[in-house]
């Protein structure tokens, strides 16, 4: 689509509203709207301009103004505001020399993409994510000098099964035994099918909806793979339909790895492959069905798999579910049919077309334009470099000796660990200018600053249940 046909589309749809999107660093969508006379055929290279300070991690007050271009290609109406509203999501470029902005994540995305096809390894590359995600009815927070508390509710909640709730009709489901029931176990298949359909209705094809394992209402919607930046794109609409549509019906939803205590935490299994000319790129005679190339981006991911971590687990909160000896595959390996190792090559179809590789470290935290590039970059670190990733390993990691645990890498233990291992570690991610050391040094200041501090430097609540009488 083109600006032609994004001005047709406003005339045929009596569009009064035009909602311009972009993403900030951190990865949350931002935005701002004009009246549709604002919007011209030139719009789309003059672009708006907006402060670029106030926009986290991006430009100093000194130098604040950037403009904001839409793309025509991105539009969609939004399915949840009163007045008929067309969204366009934009790049970010600087107003006098008109450059795009190296600190744009959609920029970031787009320069990997067009490093993939200036290698010759392939011209695109699919990323299929399986963002996870929590239902909850109610959720406080506060963090204060002297007090700090949290507290998420959900009917669903198996420690509601004792509540007088006029009256408890039960069916909560219990610790880690969530995945797939039917209602009434289940109660919000009605909620997920409506996310589900708006995300159809907005062009985002939808593979299924289910229930997941944890209880008090976690949930997995899968989108079909898509190329980069699309789905880039695909994933910040499926977060914004989300939130929209639990909080039409009273209820919220957070991308948060690991909001419960001993229960499963939310993870982003990532499935990705590598095409060339219109044939896949993974497919071949080697382990599991896949190519010598797969084997070889296979350890691309593990070699660099502890710096990608600062963009595929962004948070301190991501660190709480890749605890080892728990649900989350910390163990840096690869196999086929095993969801215990990092990387796992499904094997649900012989058919070549669906040969690719799923990275299960990554979480829905992540910003998804900065993740799929870093993972994407690895790859394609290892293919050009033939970067052996050792033999497979088809045991079930958790039952392993100590002895052989002990030889298999694991990924960091926090994020202050993993934007350690970005500072040292980020010479791939440089290439084609995809990401820039000006994006590197800021990310790792902004994380270090606004995240690993801020939570290291405050008393943690069970340190009052451990250490006050001491």
């Amino acid at each position: 689509m083109g600006p032609k046909e994004v001005m047709t589309m406003i005339k045929e749809n009596d569009i009064k509203v035009v909602d311009i999107r972009f993403m900030d660093f951190p990865g949350v969508w931002q935005h701002f709207s004009v009246p549709v006379s604002e919007l011209e055929a030139s719009s789309f290279e003059d672009g708006f301009g907006f402060d670029g300070s106030s926009i986290r991690g991006w430009q100093p007050i000194h130098a604040s103004d950037m403009l904001v271009i839409p793309d025509a290609s991105t539009a969609k109406i939004d399915p949840f505001y009163e007045a008929p509203t067309l969204v366009l999501i934009g790049n970010i470029a600087d107003p006098i020399t008109r450059e795009a902005y190296t600190r744009d994540p959609r920029n970031i995305a787009q320069k990997a993409e067009a490093y993939l096809k200036q290698t010759g390894i392939g011209d695109t590359a699919y990323f299929g994510p399986e963002a996870e995600f929590f239902i909850f009815d109610d959720i406080r927070f506060e963090s204060g000098r002297n007090h700090a508390f949290y507290m998420v509710d959900s009917e669903e909640g198996i420690w509601n099964s004792g509540r007088e709730e006029l009256p408890n009709l039960g069916y909560k489901p219990r610790h880690k035994e969530g995945y797939f029931p039917v209602p009434p176990m289940d109660k919000f298949q009605d909620m997920r099918s409506e996310m589900m359909l708006t995300l159809q209705k907005l062009g985002i094809e939808v593979e299924c909806q289910h229930h997941e394992v944890a209880t008090a209402g976690q949930g997995e919607i899968d989108m079909r793979f898509k190329p980069l930046l699309m789905m880039g794109d695909q994933l910040v609409w499926f977060k914004y339909v989300l939130k929209n549509v639990a909080y039409r019906h009273g209820h919220t939803v957070t991308f948060m790895p690991k909001p419960l205590f001993e229960d499963n935490g939310t993870g982003m299994h990532i499935h990705i492959s590598i095409w060339k000319k219109g044939q896949p790129l993974f497919a071949g005679d080697k382990y599991a069905g896949v190519s010598q190339e797969a084997l070889y981006g296979i350890g691309g991911i593990l070699k660099h798999c502890k710096a990608i971590c600062a963009f595929t687990n962004p948070t301190t909160n991501s660190y709480k579910r890749l605890v080892p000896g728990f649900e989350a595959p910390v163990n840096l390996a690869y196999s086929s049919r095993n969801r215990s190792a990092a990387i796992r090559i499904p094997m649900y179809s012989p058919s070549p077309k669906a040969k690719r590789l799923e990275f299960r470290t990554p979480d829905p935290s992540c910003n998804g334009y900065l993740a799929f590039s870093a993972v994407l970059m690895a790859i394609l670190d290892g293919i050009e470099n033939r970067i052996d990733p050792g033999d497979p390993l088809d045991k079930n990691i958790y039952n392993l000796p100590p002895e052989e645990l002990a030889e298999i890498p694991s990924a960091p233990g926090s994020l202050e660990e993993a934007l350690a291992a970005l500072n040292e570690d980020h010479g791939f991610l440089l290439k084609g200018d995809v990401f820039t050391p000006d994006v590197i040094d800021m990310w790792i200041e902004y994380k270090t600053k606004n995240e690993v501090n801020a939570v290291k430097l405050r008393p943690h609540p069970h340190e009052f249940m451990l250490y006050f009488d001491i």
